[in-house]
């Protein structure tokens, strides 16, 4: 796929999870938006997944694809904070991310 047309739908895709990741932290910002395959370019994925990274008293909350890359992500939160609002997600059910997050660093 042409880099402008992956580009255009993984927008539209990290707009929403974006939206969706606002709605638990009140702030989110868009990470990818577009991913290399074996043919050239490729919007992010579909699902919402939800995955967290803790580092000593902060947690941050990403919502994910299915192939880990990050499509929207949280400030650092406390991390009882970050916790709360991830529990929330998934009793709302958005399925966690177990692995690896591929995100912007």
């Amino acid at each position: 796929m042409q880099y402008h047309k992956a580009s255009f739908i993984g927008h539209e895709r990290s707009k929403k999870a974006q939206l969706k990741l606002f709605d638990y932290t009140g702030y989110a910002m868009l990470t990818y938006t577009v991913k290399q395959d074996g043919n050239g370019f490729a919007p992010v994925g579909e699902e919402m997944l939800v995955g967290k990274m803790e580092r000593e008293s902060e947690a941050m909350l990403f919502v994910c694809d299915s192939d880990g890359y990050a499509k929207a992500q949280s400030r650092p939160l406390p991390k009882e904070k970050a916790i709360e609002a991830y529990k929330k997600m998934v009793d709302d059910g958005i399925q966690e991310f177990k692995g690896q997050i591929k995100t912007v660093t």
